[in-house]
């Protein structure tokens, strides 16, 4: 009985040259020094704020000031490259 050639399969276009490497982004001095020290500053003034150093007494307002410098040290970290 003959032997069938089989199919070819069609071949893979290669690319013309290699890809070039895209420069790397990254982030200023600038802004990693913000996003800590505004993480450092609410941590500061939430624990200022529970002591009592600042006027009117335990106020809601200092505690909402600290937890607002917290979380936008963290949102900056989403951005940090």
């Amino acid at each position: 009985m003959p032997v069938s050639k089989g199919r070819r399969k069609p071949g893979r276009p290669r690319p013309a040259a290699a890809p070039t490497p895209k420069a790397e982004k990254t982030s200023p001095k600038w802004y990693v020094v913000l996003m800590f020290s505004l993480m450092a500053i609410g941590v500061v003034v939430i624990i200022l704020n529970y002591i009592g150093i600042f006027p009117g007494g335990t106020d809601n307002n200092y505690l909402y000031m600290g937890l607002a410098g917290i979380a936008t040290g963290f949102l900056m970290t989403l951005w940090y490259r």
